[in-house]
C-alpha cells in the first residue's frame, strides 16, 4: 500500500492499523515474538533514519517471495539529518508501517530506547539536542495544529512494539539487555506479558532496563539464556565501529546506521553460534540500491 505521509488523517490510520496488525500477529506472546525453524530473517542494528539502508534491507529481505522471510528493525527514528532544523523521521516510521500491513506477521520492530523516549516524552539525545522535542517539531512543520494527533497515534504504534524476537533455534533478538547491576529491578517475565505503563519509565521500568542497559557480564548473560530458554544474543544499542562484533561469549552487536553498517541475513533453521552470526553479516554499502 502506499500512504501519502502528508496528509494527516491518512497517516495517522496508517498507525493505528499497523498497530492492531502487530499486537494481532498470532506468533506474539506478551511482548515478544517466536519464529519458528523455518524460513529466513535478516536482522539488522540501530537504523537512526537512514533511509538509503533501510531500502537496501527491504530488498535483502525480499518479504514478497515468501511469507517464510521475516526482517528485524530497530531505532528507525531520530537521524542526525534535520529539515529547517526539524527531525522528519517519523516518514521513517511510516514507510515500517506500511510494510508491516503490506506484510503482515513478516515485519519485526523491536522497541528502542529512543522509540521509548519518544512515547513517553523523555528527553534524549545522540548529541544534536533533544531528539523527542525535534521529532514533535518535525511533526509541527508538517502537519500543523493536527501534530498532537500524529503525535498520538505514533504513541499507539510505539506502544505495540515489541521486546524482542526469539527463534526456535535458542536466539533471542532485543535493542539491548537489562544491566548487571539491574537485574534486582528487573522482571524478566517481561517478556512473556504486555508491557505495562510503569514499565515504560525510568529509572527502573523493566522495559525501560531492556532497552537502556549497557554493562553485562558471561555469568549475567548466562543467567538471561537461563531465564528465557535461549543460547545466544544479538542486540544493536552501541555504536559497533566495524558494524559487527562478538562483543561476548553469547552475544552479537550489530549497528546499521553508518558507512560501515551491517546486517545479519540468517537461516532460522540453523544453530545460532557467535562466530557463524558474525561470518553472515552483511555490509550494507556492498549492496546494491534502487533508491533514486
Amino acid at each position: 500500500m502506499s500512504v501519502d505521509l502528508q496528509n494527516p488523517d491518512d497517516t495517522i490510520d496508517l498507525f493505528r492499523q499497523a498497530a492492531e496488525v502487530m499486537r494481532a500477529d498470532p506468533k506474539r506472546e506478551g511482548s515478544l515474538i517466536r519464529l519458528p525453524a523455518k524460513g529466513h530473517l535478516v536482522i539488522s542494528g540501530d537504523l537512526h533514519d537512514h533511509v538509503v539502508h533501510l531500502e537496501k534491507i527491504r530488498q535483502l529481505a525480499d518479504l514478497g517471495s515468501s511469507p517464510d522471510r521475516h526482517v528485524l528493525l530497530q531505532e528507525l527514528i531520530h537521524g542526525p539529518t534535520l529539515t529547517h532544523g526539524c527531525d522528519v523521521s517519523y516518514r521513517m516510521l511510516g514507510k515500517v508501517a506500511q510494510d508491516i500491513l503490506a506484510y503482515p506477521g513478516q515485519v519485526h520492530v523491536v522497541l528502542g530506547n529512543h522509540e521509548l523516549a519518544q512515547q513517553t516524552r523523555s528527553g534524549v539525545s545522540k548529541g544534536g539536542g533533544n531528539n523527542v522535542e525535534l521529532f514533535n517539531d518535525g511533526l509541527g512543520m508538517v502537519f500543523g495544529d493536527r501534530w498532537s494527533d500524529l503525535a498520538e497515534a505514533i504513541d499507539l504504534f510505539i506502544q505495540a512494539l515489541p521486546l524482542a524476537i526469539i527463534t526456535e533455534t535458542g536466539l533471542l533478538c532485543s535493542h539491548s539487555l537489562p544491566a548487571l547491576n539491574m537485574m534486582k529491578r528487573f522482571d524478566p517475565e517481561i517478556l512473556h506479558r504486555p508491557i505495562e505503563k510503569e514499565d515504560r519509565h525510568g529509572p527502573f521500568g523493566s522495559a525501560y532496563l531492556m532497552v537502556w542497559g549497557r554493562m553485562f557480564s558471561e555469568e549475567h548473560l548466562e543467567s538471561l539464556c537461563e531465564a528465557w530458554g535461549v543460547s545466544h544474543f544479538c542486540v544493536g544499542h552501541a555504536w559497533v565501529e566495524m558494524g559487527i562484533e562478538p562483543a561476548w561469549s553469547r552475544l552479537v552487536a550489530i549497528n546499521s546506521d553508518h558507512e560501515r553498517g551491517a546486517v545479519i541475513p540468517w537461516d532460522l533453521s540453523r544453530e545460532p553460534l557467535v562466530e557463524e552470526l558474525v561470518s553472515s553479516a552483511r555490509y550494507l554499502q556492498a549492496i546494491g540500491s534502487h533508491v533514486t
